[in-house]
């Protein structure tokens, strides 16, 4: 069996996936350490039997031009990136691991949401360059914290959170069995001081935050992104940082990665490289799980 690893971090945590991989089949490798382009995984993927994915987009065309692809194995929770239905009408295969990645998704929400309200990485690049600077934070006990999303990763956020004292309230396209307060996404944007996306999709061409609901937050308010680039209009992001419309952000993922916009040069947003499913422990169960996914849809023993 042929498979292609398309995902550029895979085996980089722990090496027993990657090994697996490689002793059971030949193994094609994503050379370019980046998400891939169309036109890359279309020639990568050729004479594969089987792919362990990343967030690249598998679109009908492409599966048109790569009849030979049998599985897709989803190194992730998100779907949107790819076709299901091309896949269901071509018989491909499709699996995804949604449960691996939450806790350290939702670690990473809460690590990210301390640093930008205690300035902790402009501080600690201000004593690097030789600045004695001790810069006021805020406390994130008693803040208001809307989650759009709550999904395993919403709901795990929410549990950690819990213990700061937040008061939580949640917006997602059903109310679901939790004891968090349910709201609009235009009341949950006027009511919180702290937003926070965990969705999995959104309406295709449009964003969950843009120019529009980044003018309904409050002016002192914090938004923080670990789910996907393209839920934020990140020029409209941008503008408002500048303005000083609201008080800060706190980005894992941006819509063209590795990112190098405006935003690097701003003092009041976190930047993180899309790290937050890459601590060690959950990095492993991920890719192991996709492993095993695919074997059991090639039809090969792990």
């Amino acid at each position: 069996m042929k498979i292609l690893i398309s995902t550029s971090s895979f085996g980089k945590a722990v090496s027993e996936p990657l090994d697996i991989c490689k002793e059971k089949c030949e193994v094609i490798l994503n050379p370019y350490g980046r998400k891939l382009t169309t036109e890359e995984f279309v020639e990568l993927s050729a004479d594969v039997d089987g792919v362990i994915a990343g967030v690249e987009n598998i679109t009908k065309e492409v599966l048109l031009q790569r009849p030979n692809i049998k599985v897709i194995s989803r190194c992730g929770v998100g779907m949107d990136s790819v076709d299901l239905e091309a896949c269901k009408e071509l018989g491909v295969k499709v699996y995804n691991t949604p449960n691996a990645p939450v806790g350290s998704v939702a670690e990473l929400t809460v690590t990210i949401m301390l640093d930008l309200l205690k300035n902790v990485s402009n501080m600690n690049a201000q004593i690097k360059a030789g600045q004695w600077n001790k810069m006021s934070g805020c406390m994130l006990q008693d803040k208001k914290i809307g989650l759009i999303g709550m999904g395993r990763i919403g709901q795990k956020a929410a549990s950690l959170l819990q213990a700061f004292g937040v008061e939580i309230a949640y917006t997602d396209i059903e109310q679901k069995e939790v004891s968090y307060s349910f709201m609009s996404k235009e009341e949950l944007l006027k009511w919180a001081d702290i937003i926070s996306i965990h969705s999995s999709a959104c309406e295709e061409g449009s964003y969950i935050i843009g120019e529009e609901e980044i003018r309904q937050m409050k002016k002192d308010a914090y938004l923080i992104n670990t789910s996907r680039g393209k839920f934020v209009d990140e020029k409209a992001l941008c503008c408002a940082l500048k303005e000083r419309r609201i008080q800060g952000a706190a980005l894992d993922v941006f819509t063209e990665e590795p990112y190098k916009g405006e935003l690097c040069g701003l003092d009041n947003v976190v930047l993180t490289p899309h790290i937050s499913s890459s601590a060690k422990e959950g990095r492993a169960v991920m890719e192991l799980e996709a492993v095993q996914n695919l074997f059991k849809g090639l039809e090969m023993e792990v």
